[in-house]
């Protein structure tokens, strides 16, 4: 990298603390970004460069790009989108605004920074746009439909954007996790408490037999959990080699996935899924 400056998003904890802790002890000047100012002064009290970024608030994605080149002299060699949540039901249960409040902050608030940062590193001729999926972007899974649409989004917006950007010098890059020790679902349950109305589902039965079990104490995948560092050694490979991947995979669900959507036909892959 000719610049070794990088934006990270949601850096209050998980991968983005993780990844913005880890390259800033490489050499890299680290602009970790959380959505709540209260985060942002920890994190400065860690010695890291912080500053407010909500995607789901235009406004601050702006000031947020704007700080970063002011106090890097207008220039930016890497972003590292990484911060999102999930609304966990099935779909039929997650009402059109949870729909609309997920996919801005996972899909159009990094759309919008990922736009705002193109035209600095077409300038300059280089960069790299890391955007962190997951392995539901591969695979959809029951009863976590609106993180998959959202993830689903992303990739296809990646996959245009890597074509698109390919004569710039600019390398758009996914990173693929499955099951990462983070708090996640701990966020992922304030999500479905606020939005979903299980009580008066159709489904109220399979919540109460299984369901509300694998929200609040778990699925069988936790066993496959890596921690955060997982993804930052992936990351870092996307930032400092000379030629990245398109995709980089992280943990073992996630390579399996990526198998069987190759493999196998539609019907196949549902048969496997619908048995965890």
């Amino acid at each position: 990298m000719q610049d070794k400056s990088i934006l990270i998003t949601g850096c209050s904890s998980g991968i983005g603390y993780d990844s913005a802790h880890a390259l800033a002890k490489r050499g890299w000047r680290v602009f970790a970004t959380c959505r709540q100012e209260k985060d942002c002064e920890r994190l400065r009290g860690e010695g890291l460069e912080s500053f407010v970024l909500d995607y789901s608030d235009s406004a601050t994605i702006r000031d947020a790009v704007a700080e970063c080149l002011s106090r890097n002299g207008g220039k930016l060699g890497a972003v590292f989108n990484n911060g999102a949540f999930a609304i966990p039901g099935p779909l039929e249960d997650v009402p059109t605004d949870a729909m609309r409040a997920i996919f801005e902050t996972n899909f159009f608030g990094w759309h919008d920074l990922t736009r705002q940062i193109i035209p600095v590193m077409r300038r300059q001729g280089h960069g790299r746009i890391v955007n962190c999926s997951s392995v539901l972007g591969l695979v959809a899974y029951p009863w976590r439909g609106a993180y998959n649409a959202t993830k689903f989004a992303l990739e296809a917006a990646s996959d245009t954007l890597r074509l698109e950007l390919a004569e710039t010098g600019i390398k758009v890059i996914l990173i693929e996790p499955g099951p990462i020790a983070t708090d996640f679902r701990k966020n992922a349950i304030r999500q479905f408490e606020a939005w979903v109305d299980w009580e008066n589902s159709a489904r109220v039965e399979q919540y109460r037999n299984s369901l509300l079990d694998q929200l609040y104490k778990g699925s069988t995948a936790s066993r496959f959990e890596l921690p955060p560092s997982a993804v930052t050694e992936k990351l870092i490979d996307a930032l400092e080699s000379r030629r990245p991947k398109p995709r980089y995979f992280v943990t073992t669900p996630t390579y399996i996935a990526n198998i069987l959507r190759r493999l196998l036909p539609t019907r196949a892959l549902d048969w496997v899924v619908s048995r965890g």
